[in-house]
């Protein structure tokens, strides 16, 4: 008796809690990659994604059902929610999905950055304006997120204090990219077409 008291209490105080502060994790970080996905219009993914979320959702609050008088699960859904938003957000950024447009604010030589950045891969346009005191340069270029690094490095080399802002871009028609680096919106699509190359 006094064992399998001793293991109902293991079950409902520790593997229970653990199991639905994972599932939180698990449906929360879903969640923010789903609406993520939305965003950027990629429809295809975010239904998947948005199936798993509210099964693995449906399974962790059924099992809080099951247990009301334990207030430790209570503590455990609020914990993994919480938690679940930081891994989801961490997740998007290793992902790196999306496409972004940097630009660049410069006094001159709107030329030559349109040149170096070119150069280096990226298309960028550059159009005259006029600032408080002096004409500008408006030096435009679209990117993909995992080679945003790489064109701020460009830019900085070229003007360290180079003022640019960086927006999110929902979609392009055409554009010069990179054709390795071009993310096709879904993580894995690389994996993808390599094992059909194999069958």
């Amino acid at each position: 008796m006094e064992t399998s008291f001793f293991n109902s209490d293991i079950v409902s105080y520790v593997i229970m809690p653990i199991l639905i502060f994972l599932a939180r994790i698990c449906d929360v970080s879903i969640g923010t990659l789903r609406i993520i996905f939305v965003s950027k219009g990629k429809r295809n993914i975010a239904p998947i994604l948005g199936f798993f979320e509210v099964l693995i959702w449906i399974t962790a609050i059924s099992k809080i059902m099951q247990n009301l008088d334990d207030y430790i699960n209570y503590v455990a859904y609020a914990a993994g929610f919480a938690t679940g938003n930081l891994v989801g957000m961490i997740i998007e950024e290793k992902l790196a999905i999306g496409i972004q447009m940097i630009r660049i604010f410069i006094s001159e030589k709107g030329m030559e950055l349109v040149t170096i950045l070119n150069s280096n891969g990226f298309g960028a346009t550059t159009v005259e304006a006029h600032g408080a005191k002096e004409k500008v340069h408006l030096v435009y270029t679209i990117v993909h997120r995992n080679e945003m690094e790489k064109a701020l490095e460009v830019i900085n080399a070229f003007n360290p204090r180079a003022f640019y802002t960086i927006e999110d871009v929902r979609a392009v028609n055409e554009g010069i990219f990179n054709p390795r680096r071009q993310n096709s919106g879904f993580p894995f699509a690389g994996i993808l077409r390599e094992w059909r190359k194999g069958k």
